[in-house]
Order: structure tokens, then sequence, then C-alpha cells
């Protein structure tokens, strides 16, 4: 009877040991299963751009280095060019042969042409006195029939001729005392432009091969060495500007109550030793199909589409770099 009642003792305490240890997994499991707040995790990006050149090159000299802070107009790299220079030196002596034809069109022929066509000239007029007399002593002599009309006709030849070698004669000084034609002098015009604009043209790609900072920024990252080769429109460098830093953030659509266009919200900095910020929704886009969702047709509900939220702070923070942490909690 002893051993009976002992043996139903013992059952009785291993059975409220089992129902205490289930109460006590099933609280455990209750406060570590408990959904917490939702947190939103973004991350800081900022603008950045490419430098690179126009022109193919080797590089010569770096006058920054990664990390340096760069104002607009600063000289980033050189490159040295050798075919651009070549290319320089021919169009600059094309430009100056093409002035020396103008300055020659707009100044006519020389004083010696001219006057050795004034020359021709009053020596073609001398022969036409000649010839006219001449003619005048057949044309008597053939009047009173002395002469036969072959020599008159002989005669009449040889002044026409002295009156045309006359008139050509005057044209040819009167062209050269004139100069070139004002066809001939547009022509040589243009061609004087068509030079200097190989100049400008070749001028331009010299200058492509100094790398200018078109914006204030730091540099973020350089790709080739010294004396390295670079094509056209190959990057050299990345050039990052800090004042346009933003915040962007994927964000499930039934956490999106506090995040429309234009709201103000506060986040925290896990990197800046959780600093508070405050920043404003500039940019609102649902990502697709394609982004990360939460299936919840399961449950008789709906798909939760993921949306991208960009957004800035409204006022410069301090030691804010690229690629930190934002934190957004959902309560």
């Amino acid at each position: 009877m002893a051993i009976t009642k002992s043996q139903n003792s013992n059952m009785l305490l291993a059975f409220l040991t089992l129902l205490g240890v289930i109460a006590l997994v099933a609280l455990v499991g209750f406060f570590m299963l408990r959904k917490g707040p939702d947190v939103i995790q973004g991350e800081a990006e900022v603008t950045e751009y490419r430098v690179s050149s126009k022109v193919p090159g080797r590089i010569r000299e770096f006058r920054v280095q990664e990390g340096q802070q760069v104002q607009t107009g600063d000289t980033l790299a050189i490159l040295e060019a050798p075919d651009v220079v070549a290319k320089m030196e021919q169009a600059r002596a094309a430009e100056a042969a093409a002035q020396a034809q103008n300055e020659k069109a707009l100044k006519g022929a020389r004083e010696e042409q001219i006057q050795a066509a004034y020359e021709m000239w009053q020596k073609a007029q001398a022969g036409v006195t000649i010839a006219e007399k001449s003619y005048q002593r057949v044309k008597n002599l053939f009047e009173g029939g002395v002469m036969p009309a072959q020599k008159l006709d002989e005669a009449t030849a040889q002044r026409d001729a002295a009156v045309a070698t006359e008139k050509a004669a005057k044209a040819q000084y009167t062209m050269a005392r004139n100069g070139a034609e004002r066809e001939d002098k547009l022509a040589a015009a243009a061609l004087v432009n068509r030079a200097k604009g190989a100049v400008a043209e070749v001028e331009s790609y010299i200058r492509e091969t100094y790398l200018i900072a078109p914006a204030a920024g730091e540099v973020s990252e350089i790709f080739p060495k010294v004396g390295e080769l670079v094509g056209t429109g190959a990057p050299v460098m990345n050039v990052a500007e800090l004042e346009k830093l933003w915040v962007t953030f994927n964000v499930r659509e039934d956490l999106l109550k506090n995040l429309t266009m234009g709201a103000e919200f506060t986040a925290i900095v896990p990197a800046l030793d959780n600093r508070s910020i405050r920043l404003k929704v500039y940019y609102l886009k649902d990502l697709g199909t394609y982004a990360a969702w939460k299936a919840t047709k399961t449950t008789g509900q709906f798909d939760l589409k993921t949306f991208e939220v960009k957004a800035r702070p409204l006022e410069r923070v301090e030691n804010l770099r690229p690629g930190m942490s934002v934190i957004i909690s959902s309560k």
C-alpha cells in the first residue's frame, strides 16, 4: 500500500514538472517570437561625375589624389598627346599658306608686273599708229591705180591685227592694275577662315589634354596610373559632389504611411553614434515586379510591393558619407 502511494506521488510530480517545462517554453517563445517594430534601412548616396578625355593620350601627371577636395576649374590631370601637337603644326602651316594667298589676292600684281603690262600696251599703241599710216598710204596708192587690191587687203588686215593687239595689251594692263577678281578674293578669304577653323579645332583637342573639374567635390576614385595610355572617353577618375547627398530606402508598401511625397521624418545614422537627422522625401516610385515583394495571398490578402524612396537631409550633416546606413524605426 505504501509502495503504491509512493508511485502515484512520483507520477504526479513528473506530470507537474512536465507542465511547468511546457509553460516555461511557451512563455519564452511568446516573448522571443513576438513581432518587434519594423526597421527600415537605407543607404546614403551621392552624385558623382566621371572625368574623361575627348582625345587619346598617355597620363603625364596627376594634380590630385584620392580623397582630395577640388574646386570648379581645378586641373585634375594632364595627358600627353604628341599626335595632336603634330596636327597643330600642320594646321598652323596651312593657315600661314592661306593667309599668304589672301594677301596676294588683296594686293594684286606686283609693281614690276603692272609696269611691264603698261609698256606692252604702249608698244601695241605704237604698232597701231604705224599700221594705220601704212594702211592710208596703200589706200591712196590703190585709189590712184598704182597699188593692186591685194596690197590694200594686206594693209587692212595688218591694221586690224594691230588694233586687236592694242586692245588685248590694254586689258592685260587694266587687269594687273585692278588686281584679283572679287570672286578670287572671296575664295582666298574663305581658305583663311577654313584654316583658322582647323587651328581652333586642334586647339580644342589640346585643351582636352588638361582634365578640368567642372564642379566642386571630392576625388573618390582614380583608375589609371601615371604613364598609362587612355582612349577617347575612357574614365580617368570619379569625383563625388558631397553637397548633393541623399538617402535611398526600399520600403514595403504597408510601411509607406509616413513616407509620402514631401513628408519629413527622423532617422538615425549608426556610423555617427546613432545621430538623429531630419530628412524630406522628394522621390517615390515602385520598383516593379522584379523587386523584392512579400507574398500574402495565402492568407487571403494581397501581395505587398516594394517602393524606392529617396530623401534629402534638411540640413547639412557633418561627416555623413556615401555608403553609410540610415535607419528608420517604424513603431
